[in-house]
Formats: structure tokens, sequence, C-alpha cells
């Protein structure tokens, strides 16, 4: 009998993760053995810093695939904004789920959307990206630092420590909280994480038993836009150290790409959109990187990196 065991961090949306990969494996592989393997990472344990400041989400990552590296594991299951833009030596990401949800939610104590939230409002994040676009939208609210799993995060909002925060609406969905969502950040106006609301799928590279095991599991479409999503994002060292959007629309064979670059004041927002043929993913990418660099994106991601090096 085929077995495959899964490595996953112990929360309980990456648990609901890992379970949705289990269901698909057994969907597609009737009789095997699947075993999960839950673990606890760096990033689950350091919670009292923003993430950009102790070494980015790719924490969340580093246990996980230790275990795939020494055999305990065969693969991970990771939230695809969590990966890094360069695949760790020895370990692939080729298989992706079916995207969920990927828009920004807000949540507010008081059911309000982000306009008519009063000045002064206290709004949890501790996202850069989502700090940044906050703050071009609504520079009189007072923006505060949000760690935590995501049923801690809505507890800090009940018990009145904010008076709204942000979090992922797929995350939300996932764990049947959808209820608690206010509004849904959308596009053009407010642009999600790369890859947002995709689930990948890690494994040692050259194992072809487990290549051929998850193949069925793969979507297509999902594929396309998280490999235009992160051209983007790679192009231009994306990381939780820079306020960076990308968003891809696959309708029909047509590609749209819309990306963002900005200060984590505000104060400057660069943004980009082109489209064509989905066939032409990686030159529509191309020319979204080459149209924010030319507005400035380079100098405000160097800026970035010498700041956080002083």
């Amino acid at each position: 009998m085929t077995k495959i065991t899964i490595a996953t961090r112990k929360s309980e949306l990456a648990m609901w993760q890992a379970r949705h990969a289990e269901a698909l494996l057994r969907r597609a592989h009737p009789g095997i053995e699947i075993e999960l393997l839950p673990m606890v990472t760096k990033g689950d344990i350091i919670l009292d810093q923003p993430l950009a400041e102790i070494g980015g989400k790719g924490l969340f990552l580093k246990e996980l695939e230790k275990a795939l590296l020494n055999g305990d594991a065969d693969i991970a299951v990771h939230s695809m904004k969590d990966v890094p833009m360069e695949d760790a030596p020895g370990l692939e990401v080729e298989v992706l789920l079916e995207r969920a949800n990927p828009f920004d939610a807000l949540l507010d104590r008081a059911g309000r959307g982000l306009d008519d939230l009063p000045a002064g409002a206290r709004v949890g994040t501790s996202s850069l990206r989502r700090q940044c676009q906050l703050r071009a939208l609504r520079p009189d609210l007072e923006l505060a630092d949000l760690r935590g799993n995501v049923n801690t995060r809505i507890r800090k909002l009940e018990e009145g420590e904010y008076d709204a925060i942000i979090l992922a609406c797929a995350g939300l969905e996932r764990l049947g909280l959808e209820r608690y969502i206010t509004q849904t950040l959308e596009p053009p106006r407010w642009l999600p994480a790369a890859t947002q609301g995709t689930i990948g799928i890690q494994n040692r590279e050259g194992d072809q038993r487990v290549r051929e095991l998850l193949k069925p599991l793969g979507d297509p479409a999902s594929t396309l836009r998280t490999r235009a999503e992160r051209a983007v994002a790679t192009a231009l060292q994306g990381s939780c150290q820079v306020p960076l959007a990308v968003y891809a629309t696959l309708t029909g064979d047509r590609l749209d790409l819309s990306g963002l670059v900005g200060t984590p004041d505000g104060a400057t927002v660069l943004r980009s959109d082109h489209d064509g043929p989905a066939s032409d993913a990686d030159s529509i990418a191309e020319r979204v990187t080459a149209d924010l660099v030319g507005q400035g994106a380079a100098e405000i991601i160097a800026s970035l990196g010498s700041a956080r090096g002083r």
C-alpha cells in the first residue's frame, strides 16, 4: 500500500490546509495511507515582533523543510504567500491547488466599512502591504501590529484591543469565520498579496513517486496565475519587508496582471496593469515589472533595504 506523510504547522488553519490536501489525495488515490506530521515553527513561536523584523514569512517553513530533507515527511503543505520566491535547495513547489478567495477582509467591531471608520480608529495589521494601502486610503487611522493565529486575532478585536483588523478572506472562509467580515477589500482599489488564497505542496526534488501522486491535484489556472504573480514579486525582490501587491485574473485565455509597490507610510503608491494572451504570462509579468521599475519601484525597495540595514 502506498503511504505518504504530510508535514504541516499545528495552527488550526494550517491543519485545515493539510487535511484538504489529504482529502484530495484520497480522492485521487483510493486506498492510499496518509499520516499527518504537525510541527511548530519559529514563526509560530515568535509572536511579539513583526515578521518583517525577524526574517520574514520563511520562518513558517524551515522546520517543515527540514522534515522533508531528512525523510521524516514526503510533502509539506503551505500557504503560497508564506513561501519565499526561491525554492529551498533540494526542494520544489510544483503542485498548486485550486485558488480560494484571494482578497483581504476588513473586520470591524461595529460592522463598518473602511470609508466609514472614524478618524483615529485603531486598525490591526502587521503586513507592510496592508499598512501601505491603508495609509494611502485613510491616513487618519491609527495602525498597530497584529500577530497570532486567526482566532487569536479575532479575539483581540472582540476584546477591544483594536477597532478593526484586516485578515485574508481565504483563511476566514476555510475556518467558517466569514461571518466576521464586514467588507471585502477588492481590486482595483485594493490589491492582495501575490498568490494569496493559494495552497502549494512542497516535495523533494527528483522524488518521482511523490510527483506522480501529486500530479492530479494541480490546478492549471491557479498555476498560471501564481507563476505570473510570483514572477513580478521575484523580479522586485518581494518579501514581507516590501509593500508589494500582485494580482492576476484569468478570463478565458486572457490574463490581466496588476502590481503595486509603495512606501510603508502610504505617501507613495506605484501601480501598473497589463493584460494579454495567457500564453504570454511571462512577458506580461515583465511589462508590469518594467513599468513599476520605471516609476521608481527599485528606488523604494533599495531605500527599504538600506533602512533595515541601519
